[in-house]
């Protein structure tokens, strides 16, 4: 089989794409032309060998995708039209469809037919052996203007073990015309590993009895397209390429229709890394991460913290006994090294948290302490206190920097809160009641006192434009900050409307984000202490970005207030 793009490296398992098609077919995520366009290249930079890029003739915005990337062309990668079989009792060469497949103009096309006898009597309402007739028809019709096709055996698996027999003629159908890879789905995505593999071992043996393929094409192989519904699309995908499958159809974080399919960010690097089956060059595969971060961005959801490889706490500690074992050999809790794929270590710290885990993330902000450090004992004592009242650190890392800083004697002043005030009306409008709410700060600035007053659709947002006013003339870049995501959480139910609660902001410039955490029994106070940190720390990011810097414990003495340069 010769490389899509004629690379003279090609890999063992060829990975194909499908985040653009069954991907977007998920609840909820919507993607743009722009979106598509976007991510191609970006999968495409990553070193991804087949990207499918939709059907052209079932949607407008595939249609134009596929125009527009001729404009924007991949580097490496063959972009991949996705169809149906003709209709039956039509011809091939005059189905509307098939047209529109062709007029995308790619080099390859993946058709799906049907390989489930209930599928075709019930679904298609058809003979089985029309059925046949539309796999081998279209295939044939495509052959003949030039395209490469990748047959996708759809319900493979259901259709197997209800009629083995026939599952075989539609694969046989599909080889006779001229397809050069069978992929075989799990499209309900019920089937488990052993299935998998004992299958997909068949379908190996069955093929080594075919004469269809010609010397130009040379022997048909088999591809592997899994979904979720288990929660077994990544070892089932696994499982089939142990048994010889060379293709795996899957999607940039798992995303698909129902439960999702099978997550290229956890397929790649177990088939690469673990079992020494290369999908991408090397130095591609540092770059996955940012790709799924990358993807999620633009599909609008929010990165999986703890997916496997490339979540954020995939390669977190939190434990201090682990913290110190990592600290003095990785391997002892890190199955890879998170580097490999573009990830990174992370200690996180909380009311379980050791000395190691202190040291450990001052060294993250570039800060060296010492165990024997008055600092690092009172940094550990009163962040316990702190999580006793109910913060939490684990998700703001830029609350504890703060903390870290402060305990430090190294936390810049830019400005001193001297007070806020809310006022909220209720004024009535045509259909329904319409909160107001008005909010006055005041705040000093190198000894002079500003009052700000601004409204906003709640205390909150009133609250943040009130403050971002009092700033804005000194510091211009606050214009750049914005909050990105607001969690609320009550921390002792029972108390009712006297409990405390937890507010964490995620704050972002555009280029980085960070989270900061404020808890008190009054939900706008915690709210504020948040949006102010925010803020804070936003302006240190901007004014003195982190640079390595050695504290010895000698200077540091027993009064950790002591500003430190």
């Amino acid at each position: 089989m010769s490389s899509p793009a004629a690379s003279a490296d090609q890999p063992a398992v060829w990975i194909y794409d499908t985040t653009l098609r069954d991907g977007a077919q998920r609840e909820g995520l919507s993607l743009s032309i722009e979106d598509k366009l976007r991510i191609a290249h970006k999968l495409d930079a990553l070193g991804i060998p087949f990207i499918e890029g939709g059907w052209p003739g079932a949607n407008p915005k595939d249609v134009q995708f596929f125009w527009q990337l001729k404009e924007e062309p991949l580097q490496q990668a063959e972009v991949v039209a996705f169809c149906s079989t003709r209709r039956p009792g039509k011809a091939a060469d005059t189905d509307p469809m098939l047209q529109a497949i062709l007029a995308a103009g790619t080099h390859w096309v993946t058709l799906f037919g049907k390989s489930w006898d209930l599928h075709v009597v019930e679904g298609l309402q058809t003979t089985l052996e029309e059925n046949l007739a539309m796999i081998g028809d279209t295939i044939a019709f495509l052959r003949s203007q030039g395209r490469r096709v990748i047959y996708d055996a759809e319900h493979w698996f259901d259709g197997y073990k209800a009629n083995p027999d026939y599952a075989l003629q539609t694969l046989g159908s599909a080889l006779a015309a001229g397809a050069e890879w069978l992929v075989l789905c799990d499209t309900n995505g019920g089937t488990l590993p052993h299935e998998v593999g004992q299958i997909v071992a068949d379908v190996q043996a069955w093929l080594q009895t075919q004469t269809h393929h010609s010397e130009e094409r040379g022997t048909p192989q088999l591809g592997i397209h899994t979904h979720n519904d288990a929660d077994m699309a990544v070892a089932n995908a696994i499982a089939a390429v142990q048994q010889g499958a060379t293709m795996v159809q899957g999607t940039i974080n798992g995303y698909g229709e129902r439960c999702g399919n099978a997550n290229l960010c956890s397929v790649i690097p177990n088939l690469q890394l673990k079992l020494g089956q290369p999908c991408l060059p090397p130095e591609r595969l540092q770059s996955l991460t940012e790709t799924s971060r990358f993807v999620s961005e633009l599909a609008n959801l929010a990165p999986d913290d703890h997916a496997p490889f490339v979540g954020l706490s995939a390669f977190a500690h939190k434990g201090g006994i682990h913290v110190s074992a990592v600290e003095k050999n990785p391997k002892t809790y890190e199955h890879i090294a998170p580097d490999a794929i573009g990830n990174r270590r992370r200690i996180v710290v909380s009311d379980q948290s050791g000395l190691s885990n202190i040291l450990a993330k001052a060294r993250n902000f570039g800060i060296e302490l010492h165990k024997q450090d008055t600092a690092s004992r009172q940094l550990l004592n009163r962040l316990k206190e702190l999580e006793h009242e109910g913060y939490q650190f684990e998700a703001a890392e830029a609350s504890f920097e703060l903390l870290m800083r402060e305990v430090l004697g190294q936390r810049p002043s830019f400005f001193e809160l001297r007070g806020f005030q809310v006022h909220c009306d209720n004024l009535p409008s045509e259909a329904h009641w319409k909160t107001r709410s008005l909010a006055t700060v005041k705040v000093a600035i190198n000894d002079q006192e500003i009052l700000e007053a601004a409204e906003g659709n709640g205390p909150v947002s009133a609250l943040d434009r009130a403050l971002r006013k009092a700033l804005a003339n000194f510091y211009p870049a606050i214009a750049n900050f914005h909050l990105s995501d607001y969690k609320v959480r009550i921390l002792d139910g029972r108390a009712g409307t006297d409990a405390k609660t937890r507010v964490l902001i995620e704050s972002s410039n555009g280029h980085q984000r960070w989270t900061t955490v404020g808890v008190s029994g009054n939900i706008i106070e915690a709210s504020y202490q948040a949006v102010v940190e925010g803020l804070e720390y936003g302006l240190m990011q901007q004014a003195h970005p982190l640079a390595s810097c050695d504290i010895p414990s000698t200077q540091l003495g027993d009064n950790p207030s002591t500003p430190v340069t």
